[in-house]
């Protein structure tokens, strides 16, 4: 999903204006009339997350100044981009001191407005990678520090904000690198218990012989080795959370101990002689299916319903492709920041091939890869060269003509002759064919099945507009959302196929 931006302006031709310059440079639009519209928009409980704000400095009734303190009180961090009229410098200099981001002057151009969103936007995301990173070292994350626009994880937050309320176990369940930690630190960080120890303990790290040890304690002499008392890790998280993580690689042993601890609320060390109270809240991860670890019984079957309590799991990046390119914007604005590295953005090109890869190894996986890109890149942009498995992985796009010579079928709503703007350049674009000059395609003289054309015009379109995904999605006159699955219907297809013929 594109970023939104929200135009604020009471005159109809200028909102209008700024619409169509808006979504020619690849983002969503959010239009209001008034400065009262502007703040329901960003502050409604159901309202569609706002990336940046356009911004009428005069307007009757809510002006631009008082949207601006209105932003300010209400703790919003959205960056604003104010217009205004030839001759207003005054209220530029009050509208970036009450906390603009930038301005504009009226008519603004294309380019400049697209520079300035560009770079509110890098903004914005450096800002909110930096205070993740200063909250995760201080143990204070939150659910707003969750990069996310997916609707189905949507339903994965509101179950955790719930369970963050109170001190119930919860089990965060999902594929390696998918963010069940993050999910965890924020569920502490929004609770009771956030002023008290967050403890993370990898349970499938810690040598069998030393699982015990490490998490309930032991006493100076108890082994060989054991030189001084060591308290364990319940007792370190006593009156917060205690995180195990892997939990499913626990062995046996342990899990009888681990379970006694969670009905009776105490702990007892290696080689102690009476066990200690503790008041811990548990959160535990796997990346496994733990029932099925029930059922070979390589897992208990008690602790399992002690642990079970409430299961969250978080889908994999290829099941909530839309928060990719927010992702990705996030990842650049850190790296670039880390390695002084002058990089304004991802090409349209690269962003929709990203945004098609299955990423086995989740957001993990994905950060990696932008994390290489911008150390190796050489330009101030990053392109689908940048990303080795994005080219590997690219999927076989329709030629010019089938196989007979003849042109592929293209819907009427591709007939275009606007320019798409491409990551800061305005790349001219040839006009597809009209639908009823082209014929359809065949294979071997029989009509071709109508999903196997379907997904060829899909392709064909992202080609065709440079991996613009919105103006994709608006040209065949479909959701982004429906865009995304027949997308991944398509690899998912792809994928069956190349199985059966290897059989």
């Amino acid at each position: 999903m594109a970023a939104s931006i929200l135009i604020v302006d009471d005159d109809a031709v200028a909102r209008r204006l700024v619409e169509n310059m808006v979504q020619k440079c690849g983002y969503e639009t959010v239009v209001v009339d008034s400065g009262d519209a502007a703040i329901a928009a960003l502050t409604a409980a159901d309202a569609q997350p706002i990336d940046a704000v356009v911004l009428d400095l005069v307007m009757p009734g809510l002006d631009g100044m008082g949207v601006l303190a209105k932003i300010r009180d209400a703790g919003l961090n959205v960056p604003v981009i104010v217009q205004t009229a030839h001759g207003g410098i005054d209220n530029v200099v009050s509208a970036m001191r009450a906390g603009a981001q930038d301005f504009v002057v009226k008519p603004v151009g294309i380019e400049r407005l697209q520079v300035s969103l560009r770079n509110a936007l890098n903004a914005s995301a450096l800002k909110g990678e930096l205070q993740r990173i200063r909250h995760s070292r201080e143990g204070r994350l939150t659910f707003a520090d969750v990069v996310t626009r997916s609707e189905i994880m949507a339903g994965v937050l509101r179950i955790a904000q719930k369970a963050a309320s109170s001190t119930i176990p919860v089990l965060v369940e999902g594929e390696s690198g998918v963010g069940k930690e993050l999910f965890a630190r924020a569920i502490h960080g929004s609770g009771e218990r956030k002023s008290k120890p967050f403890v993370a303990v990898n349970c499938g790290a810690i040598p069998d012989n030393l699982v015990e040890s490490i998490l309930f304690g032991h006493e100076k002499g108890a082994f060989t080795g054991a030189t001084e008392r060591h308290t364990g890790k319940f007792v370190e998280a006593s009156g917060g959370t205690l995180f195990l993580d892997e939990v499913s690689e626990l062995p046996l042993a342990a899990q009888v101990k681990l379970l006694r601890a969670l009905q009776e609320g105490a702990v007892e060390a290696v080689g102690g002689r009476k066990p200690v109270k503790v008041d811990v809240r548990i959160i535990s991860a796997t990346n496994r299916k733990l029932l099925d670890r029930v059922k070979s019984g390589h897992f208990r079957e008690d602790l399992f319903y002690r642990l079970h309590v409430l299961p969250l799991t978080i889908p994999p990046l290829r099941a909530r492709r839309e928060d990719i390119p927010h992702l990705l914007r996030h990842f650049l604005a850190r790296f670039c920041a880390e390695e002084n590295r002058p990089i304004t953005g991802i090409s349209g090109e690269a962003m929709a091939q990203l945004a098609q890869l299955e990423w086995p190894g989740n957001i993990r996986q994905l950060e990696n890869a932008v994390y290489r890109a911008v150390v190796m890149s050489d330009g101030d942009q990053l392109g689908l060269a940048d990303f080795p498995l994005a080219i590997s992985q690219s999927p076989a796009m329709p030629e010019a003509n089938g196989q007979h010579g003849e042109p592929l079928i293209v819907a009427p709503a591709f007939h275009s002759t606007a320019p798409a703007m491409v990551s800061g350049n305005e790349i001219p674009i040839a006009p597809l064919p009209a639908a009823g000059m082209l014929a359809m395609l065949t294979r071997s003289g029989d009509m071709r099945p109508l999903e196997e054309m379907e997904n060829e015009i899909i392709r064909f379109a992202i080609s065709h507009y440079r991996g613009q995904m919105s103006e994709v999605a608006r040209r065949l006159k479909i959701g982004r959302s429906t865009l995304y699955r027949k997308l991944d219907e398509a690899a998912t297809n792809d994928s069956t196929a190349g199985t059966d013929d290897a059989n």
